[in-house]
């Protein structure tokens, strides 16, 4: 019986035990399988933010590439090499030049060159740069695609400094028309040597040129030339300046050669011109004519006025070396004659003559008097200091009667020289007197009769020569 019981305990629980078992499996195996799928599920999250960040810093790493602009692949400019010149290797490519002279800034004749101002535009064909169009219109583009495409070299001969206006942009122009012709076109202001001529300067013309060449390309590679021939330079019609009158402006054309690169095309820019000379005529000339008809004056004044004459002299030699030194420093230190110099330097010799020849006629006038007062003397042959001194340097006109009169300049003997002392004094007065009236009632007599020699002479000789001069001068410069 109870064997029975226990067959029958055990038929009703093995089948709950089989199916807790199998449930246990089943949880296990859906465990498994829930912490697989939830791993995978992280493995792959990690590779997709792996290869996120890959991506990322692919990205940061290729962000210096810019897609090219439709412009650039309308021209195929990736698809050519422009290091090369258009046709390398065949004929020379012909590269046309025209000028627009906008101003020329100043003229510098202590440096020697000149600044100007223009428009350079430059004509090629380059087939590479052909583009396909159903109305032919060209395309225009400013400076960032000048440095990806080939432009000719061209670059001033002789040029001391240059550059390129970038005010608002960088004043640079490039336009393409669809059969591959480019039109370069660029703002410039260049500073270049001119080599002057000074040697009839104030009174002369500077013929200055401008020479544009290319630098690296001889005469094999590239052929310059002007685009219009002769009407290829253009110029403003406000262009002045404030010294120099603009006579021309003339195109042209050459060929320059160097030892080691051969034959180069070059152009030139050639100007004239033509100072204006009124300034000179104002600051120089005329201040120099003056100083030297001042000079003339000394001949009319009493010769023996010596502090005025002197004063007079001296006074016009310091303003003409201050004229002189005034030009010299305006001016190269060249090692020729200026025609400024030779007017300058005779006008100083005109008034330098004037007071060496004050200078003979105080000499002469001092010997003469000298003379006369020997012829008076008497016993020992002297004569009173104080007479010559009085005679050369008081300024006033000693006629005969007061010389004679004037027991002053007699020499007595040492006997009667008491007596003479005592009497010369009332006969002073009287002779200082008669002089004065004598003065009153004939002053141009006694200017006239009083002038020597060599200052009458001078009187006519100065100016006459002084004329003969500027006649020859201004007739040989002029």
């Amino acid at each position: 019986m109870v064997l029975v019981i226990k067959l029958l305990l055990l038929t009703c629980l093995w089948p709950t035990a089989a199916l807790t078992s199998v449930s246990s499996q089943s949880d296990r195996h859906h465990r498994f399988h829930h912490h697989h799928h939830h791993h995978h599920q992280q493995k792959c999250s990690s590779i997709k933010k792996h290869n996120s960040k890959r991506e990322i810093k692919m990205r940061k790493l290729d962000s210096t590439k810019v897609r090219p602009l439709k412009s650039e692949q309308l021209l195929r400019i990736d698809d050519h090499d422009f290091a090369m010149r258009p046709g390398f290797g065949g004929s020379p490519i012909p590269v046309g030049i025209d000028v627009q002279v906008e101003s020329i800034d100043s003229i510098s004749e202590v440096d020697m060159d000149f600044t100007m101002t223009l428009y350079l535009r430059h004509y090629w064909k380059d087939e590479r740069l052909s583009f396909p169009s159903t109305r032919n219109r060209s395309m225009t583009f400013d400076g960032r695609l000048i440095k990806k495409i080939w432009v000719p070299d061209v670059f001033f001969v002789h040029s001391k400094r240059s550059f390129i206006h970038d005010t608002t942009m960088e004043n640079v122009m490039l336009r393409v028309y669809p059969d591959g012709n480019v039109l370069f076109s660029l703002r410039i202001t260049v500073s270049s040597m001119c080599f002057m001529d000074f040697s009839r300067f104030p009174l002369d013309t500077q013929n200055c040129s401008l020479e544009l060449e290319s630098y690296a390309y001889n005469e094999d590679d590239l052929m310059l030339y002007w685009k219009h021939g002769n009407e290829s330079l253009t110029t403003d019609e406000q262009i002045s300046l404030s010294q120099f009158f603009i006579e021309e402006f003339s195109a042209s054309s050459g060929l320059a050669f160097y030892s080691s690169t051969g034959w180069y095309n070059r152009l030139f820019i050639n100007f004239a011109l033509r100072r204006h000379i009124f300034f000179f005529v104002l600051q120089s000339y005329f201040p120099a004519m003056l100083m030297v008809m001042l000079s003339w004056v000394s001949f009319w004044i009493d010769r023996r006025a010596v502090p005025a004459r002197v004063s007079l002299g001296i006074t016009t030699v310091l303003t003409m070396s201050t004229i002189i030194t005034g030009v010299s420093a305006s001016m190269p230190q060249v090692s020729y004659i200026k025609a400024v110099d030779i007017y300058l330097w005779i006008s100083f010799l005109f008034v330098f003559l004037s007071v060496i020849e004050y200078a003979a006629v105080n000499y002469l006038t001092t010997a003469e008097e000298r003379k006369q007062l020997k012829k008076r003397g008497k016993v020992s042959g002297m004569y009173n200091i104080d007479a010559v001194q009085a005679m050369a340097f008081d300024g006033c006109y000693h006629d005969n009667e007061a010389d004679i009169d004037m027991t002053t300049f007699a020499v007595h003997s040492e006997e009667s020289s008491a007596r003479g002392r005592a009497a010369s004094i009332p006969n002073l007065d009287a002779t200082r007197i008669k002089r004065k009236r004598s003065l009153k009632g004939n002053v141009g007599r006694i200017i006239l009769q009083n002038n020597h020699v060599i200052d009458t002479y001078s009187r006519i000789i100065f100016p006459t020569v002084y004329i003969v001069f500027n006649f020859f001068y201004w007739g040989l410069y002029v």
